[in-house]
């Protein structure tokens, strides 16, 4: 088959041979069909772009697959200047889709990706078009995120309108993807579903979570080795965490949950090592050194391709969320945690999930409120846990971490479009 994904977000997976979609199109490929990515020629908060000329799109290839790059503005914030990026994108892959038809064939399928919904919108539209089915992925609940980050109220106007273009999405697309388990619970709350009198099937609600590549994972380990003697002492117990430094995250609740474990006898060979960027980490490192909490180490950027063996390097792995600024009953799908079950290693979650991954495979502890002193109990009672109790945990990690390797997760996305097919 012919298969186009689109996802507005997918040009950093172009250039780090990873991501989602990225690994999505090499499976794919590897059953002999033929995939084409569509994305923007910008990074998200970079300056960078991909230069497209004087031209509305630009094609690059890596291996067989086609990256598309659609020509839109420069998007650094959450302010007009992403708006514009996102609408210049929608605009514009609708006309870029056509061009590029005639110069290859039509495709068999459309997967359209969220984060924001234009991308699902241009999609649908598309695929009508051109006659073929298209699938919308939804990664992340938009209107609802929008609100419950307090940018508008779900009563406003622009709040109705946006209620009013998720629900249309979900209507006309053939088949929906979701990437938390409990995501169709959104549907039942707005009473959409037929059961419910509403239009939207929920035969055509699929669950998709986000992997890992497992075999690329093991590979990195092994040949991405980061020079870093934290990592190499076996005598201390690594309390790691990786990704951005952003107020979601909420890492300053590290800190204060270091503080609590450095005044308590006994526990002097637990450290904190927090590698990542993002808005919070000069003012992170102001308090670390004004507070002097010796027992923290903020590593800063590392590159994605040392992530595997930091966290093999671990005693314990934080995924370390804030319970306030986002609705976590519905299940996780953060890259993050499969990252981390693939280490071996034992996870900590500063938030009790619905659908959880954790507790289902028995791989590490949820706390049940994101307090410093939840969190300092969690590690101390990993720290003094028998080992094989610990490395239980870990092997139960990596386990079911195969559940969520790309190649089972393609294998469901291949089920998926052959039913939009066959319909």
């Amino acid at each position: 088959m012919n298969i186009w994904l689109m996802n507005h977000y997918a040009t950093t997976m172009y250039f780090d041979k990873a991501g989602r979609h990225y690994w999505f199109a090499k499976r794919l490929e590897a059953l002999g069909h033929s995939v084409t990515v569509f994305c923007a020629s910008t990074i998200l908060n970079k300056i960078e772009t991909v230069d497209t000329g004087n031209k509305r799109w630009i094609i690059k290839q890596d291996g067989n697959t086609n990256f598309i790059f659609v020509k839109c503005p420069p998007s650094v914030g959450n302010g007009i200047d992403r708006i514009k990026n996102m609408v210049t994108f929608y605009l514009n892959l609708k006309p870029v889709c056509r061009e590029y038809a005639k110069q290859t064939r039509l495709p068999d399928v459309i997967v359209a990706s969220s984060v924001h919904p234009l991308t699902m919108i241009a999609g649908i539209e598309i695929a009508k078009k051109m006659n073929i089915p298209c699938i919308c992925e939804i990664r992340d609940l938009w209107p609802e995120a929008i609100f419950t980050f307090g940018k508008t109220n779900e009563n406003t106007l622009i709040g109705r309108a946006l209620t009013v273009g998720e629900h249309w999405i979900y209507k006309n697309a053939d088949a929906l993807i979701f990437t938390k388990e409990g995501d169709t619970d959104y549907l039942k709350e707005k009473k959409w579903t037929t059961a419910q009198g509403g239009d939207i099937d929920l035969m055509k609600c699929h669950y998709i979570n986000n992997g890992v590549n497992l075999a690329a994972y093991k590979e990195q380990i092994e040949t991405e080795v980061l020079d870093d003697s934290d990592l190499r002492d076996s005598s201390v117990f690594n309390v790691v965490y990786a990704g951005t430094i952003r107020p979601v995250n909420n890492v300053g609740n590290l800190l204060d949950c270091a503080k609590i474990i450095s005044a308590k006898s006994g526990y002097e060979d637990i450290q904190f090592l927090i590698f990542g960027e993002g808005v919070e980490l000069e003012p992170l490192k102001e308090r670390v050194t004004d507070e002097r909490i010796e027992n923290v180490k903020l590593k800063g950027f590392v590159e994605r391709r040392y992530i595997p063996y930091i966290l093999s390097k671990s005693s314990v792995n934080i995924l370390n969320y804030s319970q306030n600024e986002y609705n976590w009953s519905r299940g996780n799908s953060s890259n993050k945690l499969f990252e981390y079950m693939a280490s071996g290693k034992p996870v900590i979650s500063t938030v009790k999930m619905g659908y959880s991954i954790i507790e289902k495979y028995q791989c590490g502890i949820e706390i049940e409120e994101c307090t410093p002193e939840c969190l300092a109990e969690a590690i101390i009672k990993l720290h003094d846990m028998p080992l094989d109790k610990s490395e239980e945990f870990g092997r139960n990690a990596y386990e079911g971490s195969k559940d969520f390797d790309f190649n089972i997760l393609t294998e469901k996305l291949m089920a998926v479009i052959r039913s939009v097919i066959k319909q």
